[in-house]
């Protein structure tokens, strides 16, 4: 684990480098926009949902203010599981610029090697990304739902399948660009892939934290992907 604590902090550091900092700038821009859009989205659905199901303005008197803190409260429960999937999904779609920043700078001879990815192709990266986090947490909800008296049972639900998703997803973003030349498989470990997932999982849940979180998993994933690639070369 010595080799993910040391890339946690290379990526923590890296990510105020200016060419970092930028697209972290960008990314959060565009992931508040679809944010405040998928909000708004579901908090219209879910109040014609409450009307459509007689939670109707003539019910009686206050049942649209009622109907009106329910859709606000869903909305905002539904937005802590949303946001990570948005996050990541955006953060995918930059992932090229981010790991060519760290490479750039650290392994200049794996960026001379690495390929470029085309616009389409980070574009089918991060819906793909995005599809697979909703389906993970979609799954997870049911069993956080039954775990919800333990208090702490829908959050360990839910970071547990987000580690595990996160881990290959930060790792995959990175090998992209380089599996062409070295093969299918990334010289990371599992541990290390399940840890660095469960510490930028555990970010996403976190208030401002989570607004980094998806940048230090790109910058920390690099400098673990290269490190090992580096360690098992010289092995």
């Amino acid at each position: 684990m010595g080799v993910l604590a040391t890339s946690l902090a290379l990526g923590l550091r890296q990510m105020w480098d200016g060419a970092v900092l930028r697209v972290l700038l960008k990314s959060l821009a565009v992931t508040l926009v679809l944010f405040v859009i998928v909000a708004t989205a579901g908090w219209f659905a879910l109040d014609w949902l409450l009307a459509r199901s007689g939670l109707e303005d003539t019910l009686f008197t206050g049942a649209g203010a009622l109907r009106g803190a329910l859709s606000l409260l869903l909305a905002l429960l539904g937005l802590w599981v949303i946001w990570r999937i948005v996050a990541m999904g955006v953060i995918n779609f930059y992932a090229d610029d981010v790991v060519q920043a760290v490479e750039r700078r650290h392994y200049p001879d794996a960026a001379h090697q690495a390929r470029d990815l085309p616009l389409g192709e980070q574009l089918r990266a991060a819906l793909a990304a995005a599809g697979r986090a909703l389906v993970a947490n979609l799954i997870a909800a049911p069993i956080a739902l039954v775990l919800l008296f333990t208090g702490v049972g829908p959050f360990l639900v839910f970071w547990l399948a987000n580690a595990v998703l996160l881990g290959r997803e930060l790792q995959d973003m990175v090998w992209l660009r380089h599996r062409h030349a070295r093969g299918q498989r990334a010289p990371v470990r599992k541990a290390e892939r399940f840890a660095l997932g469960g510490v930028v999982a555990g970010l996403l849940a976190i208030p401002f934290a989570n607004l980094l979180a998806p940048i230090l998993g790109a910058t920390s994933a690099t400098h673990l992907v290269h490190r090992r690639l580096r360690a098992h070369e010289s092995s």
